[in-house]
């Protein structure tokens, strides 16, 4: 890509980010809280397998509502909590940049379960956490979510997505990173 093309499409990027309109953006943290927990016990009812990863993990990073758009140049936006032994112990926020052949918009939340202490912590001393350069992570679709139990669980992470609404249709390279931050009381 030429640098020109290259900046140009960092520049729309960065945009279309900054322009998301989501209502968790300005949230409170009692509203993310709030909204976080719903989503995980409507997870758990609508997937024993997501209940199963749930029983055994060390914390759950739940981001209730993503939203993402795109046309070629895509982003999304959303912010969750951390939850670890049914109390919320630090707030996330999750951005993601894409380039490719994609149009549409869509919401949606996700759900990471985290295993181990390592992944944990990598988390948590991590500045700003891209996806993809973490401990190892799978993301459960319908396929892997039959084959689960206690003892078929070997990854670090585990990452359930659920309630999507709306159209995002074509191929992209994505970019996800989650950071740290303090919503309003």
């Amino acid at each position: 890509m030429k640098p020109v093309t290259f900046l140009t499409t960092v520049s729309l990027t960065l945009s279309t980010i900054s322009s998301l309109p989501t209502t968790s953006r300005a949230a409170t943290a009692a509203e993310i809280d709030q909204n976080a927990k719903a989503a995980l016990n409507t997870l758990y009812a609508s997937n024993p397998s997501a209940r199963i990863v749930g029983k055994r993990a060390k914390a759950v990073l739940v981001f209730p509502q993503i939203l993402k758009a795109g046309f070629l140049v895509g982003a999304q936006r959303g912010d969750g909590a951390l939850i670890v032994h049914d109390r919320t112990v630090a707030y996330y926020n999750t951005t993601a940049a894409s380039y490719g052949l994609q149009a549409g918009v869509q919401k949606f939340g996700y759900a990471m379960f985290f295993l181990t202490d390592a992944s944990l912590d990598y988390l948590r001393r991590s500045g700003g956490w891209e996806v993809g350069s973490a401990p190892s992570l799978v993301v459960v679709d319908t396929g892997i979510a039959r084959s689960l139990s206690t003892t078929t669980l070997k990854k670090s992470i585990y990452v359930f997505f659920f309630s999507q609404k709306g159209l995002m249709g074509g191929l992209g390279l994505q970019g996800t990173k989650i950071t740290r931050y303090t919503p309003s009381a």
